[in-house]
């Protein structure tokens, strides 16, 4: 049994198992209440599960693509939760979340997901489909770039059914952990996937005082 957390786009939790699936789920698509909601999301998932924290095996969460601001705190929120209990975290691509409960709900052949990225642009992850096991195929890395650009950014664009998601479906992150452990692949890294680079840079040097 998984707690599952996201904060890339809207804000998501979850508690899946891998026999019994979505135990209980909390989201909501504003991109600007995330520190006010993951915390009671979280109580409240469990709540409605009614199962202990000893019983969780794991805590998944998103790694992105996402805006700082909103992905720090569910990543954040992730591993303070996964310390506090003693327990691991499973690290995802949030947009592989999205294709995952995709795939499993019957859509076939080449999938874009885009996000919105704040600053006039966009995320995008394309998706040549599924594999055997029902995890989705990434045809290239996670990308940034503005909503107007998508056709040249995205290689072979037009073979691509795209779907904008406001939010990233924990159950679905949840299930995609769960799959991905039982298969036995390679969870995402400790970076999150920002994709550009951060506001404020580090002086080069001594400031000089006159």
């Amino acid at each position: 049994m998984l707690l599952a957390i996201d904060t890339s786009a809207g804000t998501t939790v979850a508690i899946v198992d891998r026999d019994r699936g979505i135990i209980a789920e909390r989201s909501s698509a504003d991109t600007r209440s995330h520190a006010e909601l993951i915390g009671s999301y979280i109580a409240q998932c469990l709540d409605e599960s009614g199962a202990p924290i000893r019983d969780l095996s794991a805590v998944a969460v998103g790694m992105g693509p996402g805006p700082f601001t909103g992905l720090r705190v569910g990543i954040a929120a992730a591993q303070a939760f996964a310390l506090g209990a003693g327990r691991p975290v499973m690290r995802v691509v949030s947009h592989d979340a999205v294709a995952f409960d995709l795939f499993s709900s019957g859509h076939t052949g080449p999938l874009l997901v885009v996000t919105d990225a704040r600053r006039r642009e966009v995320y995008w992850s394309a998706y040549g489909g599924a594999d055997a096991t029902g995890l989705p195929v990434r045809d290239a890395e996670p990308g940034l770039t503005r909503p107007d650009d998508l056709g040249t950014a995205v290689p072979r664009f037009g073979d691509y059914t795209r779907v904008d998601a406001t939010r990233i479906p924990g159950g679905a992150l949840g299930m995609l952990a769960e799959t991905m452990f039982a298969n036995g692949r390679t969870f995402a890294g400790p970076g999150a996937l920002y994709l550009r680079p951060p506001d404020a840079i580090a002086s080069a040097g001594p400031k000089r005082v006159s």
